[in-house]
């Protein structure tokens, strides 16, 4: 049996890949070494970057494999200690300081969507992706976190329009909704979002963290906490090699060469 969770690091972009085709549904296998590797990816100094995708060209995934369930919550002792787990995982994935990407294509239903919720950026196919929370067709919700980020994402009209009629869309209408950046045919969704992921990789990483701690969760501060946690970046940043390195480049007008130290 093949193992259900890929994971790869080039170019200093780190990708997770759900490998369970044609469904990729994700396993209890694949979360338990989510939350054991994670820890280790956000504190490496040569990891900038996060792709988080599917094997095949079939789905992204399909969900949480509903048929593990019973088994997952007898290994994490009470249903409350296993969802606990899958929201620490995606907690570390929003906070964890790396931009994370995650690509949308074929199925992204259930956990399919709301891991993504947490990554930073993310990309769709232009054909063939169907986007959604359908818990509401199993008699149930969104455990994943899904009906606490969809709103920040695509506003609170659209998040309940989705969930309360289990209704999925595709990359054109998510990219409408501001869900996903860009779409792109599907074989080039995967080399895109490690294209992506390089790009990032360069840039300055405590600048690059700075400005996650400032815009992530924004939507619980006031304007003047997000003003201060600015100024709080702007004195991390400033004076370091990457900031010199930056002024000195554009004084020469070359292109600057970061993460050097």
């Amino acid at each position: 049996m093949s193992d259900p969770y890929l994971y790869s690091v080039k170019n200093n972009v780190a990708t997770f890949s759900v490998n369970d085709p044609p469904w990729n549904l994700m396993s209890v296998h694949y979360v338990d070494r989510l939350e054991e590797q994670l820890p280790d990816v956000l504190s490496a100094s040569d990891i900038r970057a996060m792709v988080f995708t599917g094997e095949g060209l079939d789905n992204f995934s399909a969900g949480m494999n509903l048929r593990q369930i019973p088994e997952g919550i007898k290994r994490a002792g009470s249903p409350e200690a296993f969802f606990a787990q899958r929201h620490r995982v995606l907690e570390m994935i929003e906070n964890g300081g790396t931009p994370a990407i995650a690509t949308f294509f074929g199925f992204c239903l259930g956990a399919g969507l709301e891991l993504p919720l947490a990554c930073h950026l993310r990309i769709a196919a232009d054909t063939g992706a169907k986007i959604g929370l359908p818990e509401m067709d199993l008699g149930s919700v969104p455990a994943w976190g899904g009906s606490a980020r969809l709103p920040r994402a695509v506003g609170r009209q659209n998040a309940l329009d989705m969930i309360l009629r289990a209704r999925k869309i595709d990359g054109h209408e998510a990219l409408a909704m501001g869900l996903v950046t860009e779409i792109v045919p599907i074989d080039q969704l995967k080399s895109r979002a490690q294209t992506l992921g390089e790009e990032i990789a360069k840039q300055p990483r405590l600048a690059v963290q700075a400005v996650l701690d400032t815009i992530v969760g924004f939507e619980t501060k006031t304007l003047e906490q997000s003003i201060a946690d600015e100024l709080d970046a702007v004195h991390k940043t400033l004076g370091t090699p990457d900031a010199n390195e930056g002024m000195l480049a554009f004084m020469e007008k070359r292109k600057p060469v970061f993460n050097q130290s």
